[in-house]
């Protein structure tokens, strides 16, 4: 009984582990710092305000937050632009609930360079949707976050990315599979462009649907390594959540 309850612990710990792995990616001479999700088995959300209303804003508000279940930070990166007051540019929905509506339209900055998208978790699984292809299929997701522009769409970058841009920015976003059950999670460590940061996830990650989570203000916390970037409030953050030892 006792040798079984103890493989028992030893596959939970495993499934665990494997519920997030990050490594060093070198690609087209730029680095990045990747980390895969199971979506499948990892508890995958977002987060943007305490139990108060206040907005976390910090990998280490989260951490707080989350302290009461028992939980903590495992993996986390900003997820979505937001506006001076933090608040979500597009559509948002935490636990369920709806904070912020979908916007379809075209608009001035990267969020309103269309094709744009909703990163949708649900449980299982997760996924990159084209905004309207999002509006048509109305997934019901615990939790969304809407951001733009899309990186790949379908297998293809994004229409308007330029090979020879000078636009160069510290970068992150989103990728997942066909069947929801892998999101792969990037941040540059080197200034790109849309295009470089496009090519990382149609020809490395291989993600048939990316998304821009944001660029300049980028920022990326895992546990295993020490990392937990700082510098000024965020807006909404999506983490991997996993028991405290």
């Amino acid at each position: 009984m006792i040798r079984t309850l103890v493989a028992l612990c030893a596959v939970l710990w495993a499934a665990q582990a494997a519920a997030v792995t990050c490594e060093k990616v070198t690609h087209a001479d730029k680095r990045y710092t990747v980390c895969e999700v199971d979506a499948s088995a990892a508890d995958l959300r977002l987060f943007l305000n305490d139990e108060n209303g206040e907005v976390l804003g910090h990998f280490s508000s989260v951490n707080e937050a989350l302290e009461p279940e028992g939980k903590r930070l495992a993996f986390a990166m900003n997820a979505g632009m937001y506006h001076d007051d933090r608040s979500p540019v597009g559509h948002y929905v935490e636990e369920g609930q709806e904070q912020m509506r979908v916007i379809p339209n075209a608009g001035p900055g990267n969020f309103g360079l269309l094709p744009n998208g909703v990163f949708c978790i649900r449980d299982g699984r997760a996924d990159v949707f084209e905004t309207l292809d999002y509006v048509d299929q109305a997934p019901t997701c615990r939790f969304a976050s809407q951001s733009g522009p899309m990186l790949v769409i379908d297998g293809e970058l994004h229409p308007r990315f330029l090979p020879d841009s000078t636009s160069r920015y510290i970068r992150n976003g989103v990728g997942t599979n066909a069947d929801g059950t892998r999101a792969v999670f990037a941040i540059s460590e080197d200034y790109v462009t849309f295009h470089e940061f496009g090519s990382l996830f149609r020809d490395v990650l291989k993600t048939p649907n990316a998304l821009f989570f944001d660029g300049n203000i980028s920022r990326m916390y895992e546990r295993a390594s020490n990392r937990s970037d700082v510098g000024f409030s965020l807006g909404p953050i999506v983490g991997v959540v996993e028991a405290l030892d």
